[in-house]
């Protein structure tokens, strides 16, 4: 038998609901980039979704009439829409949850598929070259450093700018990522080539704290992510190379090390990805270079003569 529940009666709007689904986020102290993030997402979902909707009115047919206007009415690609429909699907969660609105089965639009952008080993050969340390600004050796730190980690932006002096452990060779997207610290273990270049980087970085951050300005302040961009960009192009991004850089860092063979598992664990699937994507679309080594590698090829001469007997 059916158990009965209380019938509440709802007179929120989508806006009062948001305001609401935001102060949940506050209470259960989601990093301030999160919430931003949602306050971002609602403000482009509005144009396309009635603030002034009753949410105990919001169906099935209100979520796919979303994602149809929206692509109606804008120059937006595939995961722009993606993002906005997986923000909105989990504000109206939370609307289930609190059992404001009926519950019904939320699916996202697909993404379209783009290969994963890298950086060339002609390119990598520009940007890993050493500067003359003797004649080179104090920035430019850093952003030489943070490069050949990205590829060696394939970290993220937000989790490299927050890293302390006292997060590395050269003795062991590993460095402490304190600062993830999840909030689980990360232990990520350095190649002797990062050791040997951090080691020497910390004698001109100067540092008077284990608490200062490893990578700075020329002042000793954390550097930020509009910072590490611009000087990013300013150290490509001053190298010849034109294209630039913190992602080409992470992209990099896992295409050379599933194409050099690999466990895709500890390449979940260093990205700092919450499952297998998401790293799995990362080789779904490394199909291009994955074929060069399937042609390189051609077991047919290898036993030609074999494979003749056994349909030569079939005959």
């Amino acid at each position: 038998m059916k158990k009965m529940k209380l019938k509440r009666v709802n007179n929120k709007t989508f806006k009062d609901g948001f305001s609401e689904f935001i102060l949940n986020c506050r209470s259960r102290n989601l990093r301030d980039k999160t919430i931003e993030h949602y306050e971002q997402s609602y403000n482009q979902i509005a144009k396309y979704l009635d603030e002034s909707i009753l949410v105990s009115d919001i169906s099935k047919e209100t979520f796919d009439k979303f994602i149809l206007k929206t692509k109606e009415n804008s120059n937006i690609n595939s995961q722009t829409l993606h993002t906005y429909s997986r923000d909105l699907k989990t504000i109206l969660h939370f609307f289930m949850d609190q059992e404001y609105m009926s519950r019904f089965k939320i699916v996202l639009p697909r993404v379209d598929k783009h290969p994963i952008e890298a950086y060339t080993d002609e390119e990598l050969g520009k940007l890993l070259k050493k500067p003359n340390t003797k004649k080179c600004e104090f920035t430019e050796y850093r952003n030489y450093v943070m490069t050949a730190f990205f590829l060696s980690t394939g970290i993220r932006l937000t989790s490299l700018i927050n890293i302390k002096i006292k997060d590395i452990n050269l003795s062991e060779d590993i460095i402490n990522i304190m600062h993830t997207k999840n909030r689980k610290a990360l232990t990520i273990p350095l190649n002797n080539q990062i050791i040997k270049l951090l080691r020497e980087y910390l004698n001109y970085r100067q540092y008077r704290d284990l608490d200062d951050y490893l990578f700075c300005n020329i002042y000793g302040k954390q550097l930020t992510k509009s910072s590490i961009t611009q000087a990013l960009l300013t150290y490509n192009r001053g190298r010849g190379v034109g294209h630039t991004g913190i992602h080409k850089l992470r992209h990099t860092f896992a295409k050379k090390w599933i194409l050099s063979g690999n466990s895709v598992v500890s390449l979940q664990r260093i990205l700092g990805h919450s499952n297998l699937q998401m790293t799995q994507n990362y080789i779904n679309i490394l199909v291009s270079d994955l074929k060069k080594d399937v042609d390189n590698y051609n077991i047919l090829q290898e036993f030609s003569n074999s494979f003749i001469k056994l349909n030569y007997k079939n005959k």
